[in-house]
């Protein structure tokens, strides 16, 4: 294994995603069967999934010896009539896993994972993976979705010392290749970096290599999920909302799907990244058990290397 990159796995592998029914998991389940099947941190879910408490969350995670790796934090960031409220929770959330950090010398801190919530544009949910110009926000909206970032990344780092990446997702406001550029292009880079998550980008038509060239500095943390092509094709055509595709299998387990994971790997590789590759498998629920997606994508990922 790299000493420059480490592996980590998030609860929504195991179905803890919100809008997606599947089968309940205790949070300690979660955590035991990250650490069995030889990932080295986890992500916080969302918000409620895992305790609040700090000391107890930093107890366990030491027992388990995992890292906290950040939290994914959708907030309503082209509203400002929201902007105390978005703060408020994004300040909650970087004084969490400020606490829990077990600070170990060889790993950095965890990241404030951004994203925009489109509520209640639902246009970006039913749209997902086939946005036109024409779903996107206006220049109006786009500056206070930039200006709401900042000031959120600025008063995070204020206060906790953290960094603040900023998600593109499918059915949000940021999806595609050319929303995801004029993100970065329109924000600090000391101050705003960007969560590469290889599915997400494939799906919104982007391809994760080009962005690696052309923004490799500005990504602070990778998520590794893979899209499947045929199921990708056919949620385009049949015009299937975002969470439809996730229920029919637009996501699936890494190395079965259309994601060059090798490639993107020897490009991070070689342009020196040092951080975290965080596995993300949303498979529908059901149709393998967690535990065993786990498993094998740990072993794809061991098979690159890592």
């Amino acid at each position: 294994m790299t000493g420059r990159i480490r592996v980590a796995n998030a609860p929504c592998s195991w179905g803890v995603v919100q809008g997606v029914e599947g089968e309940s998991y205790d949070w300690r389940r979660v955590l035991d069967e990250i650490a069995e099947t030889g990932y080295a941190g986890s992500e916080l879910g969302d918000w409620g999934f895992m305790p609040n408490d700090p000391a107890l969350l930093r107890d366990e995670l030491s027992r388990r010896r995992l890292a906290m790796i950040g939290a994914f934090t959708p907030l309503r960031l082209s509203d400002t009539r929201l902007y105390a409220e978005a703060k408020s929770v994004a300040l909650r959330t970087a004084r969490l896993l400020a606490e829990c950090w077990l600070g170990s010398p060889d790993e950095g801190a965890p990241f404030v994972i951004l994203a925009d919530d489109p509520s209640p544009a639902t246009h970006r949910r039913e749209f997902a993976g086939r946005i036109q110009p024409e779903h996107g926000l206006d220049d109006d909206a786009w500056r206070a979705l930039v200006s709401g970032t900042e000031q959120i990344a600025q008063a995070v780092r204020d206060e906790t010392g953290l960094r603040t990446v900023f998600h593109h997702h499918c059915g949000t406001f940021v999806e595609t290749a050319e929303e995801t550029k004029r993100l970065l292009e329109t924000t600090p880079g000391d101050l705003v970096g960007l969560c590469l998550d290889t599915g997400h980008y494939v799906y919104g038509g982007g391809d994760p290599l080009e962005l690696l060239r052309n923004f490799r500095e500005r990504v602070w943390l990778v998520h590794f999920k893979d899209c499947d092509a045929n199921t990708s094709a056919f949620a385009k055509a049949a015009g299937w909302d975002y969470v439809t595709a996730i229920r029919n299998g637009i996501f699936c387990g890494l190395g079965e799907g259309a994601v060059d994971h090798p490639g993107v790997l020897r490009e991070l590789e070689r342009t020196g990244y040092v951080g975290w590759i965080v596995c993300e498998n949303e498979a529908p629920p059901g149709r393998v058990p967690s535990l065993v997606m786990a498993q094998r994508d740990r072993a794809y990922l061991t098979g690159l290397g890592l």
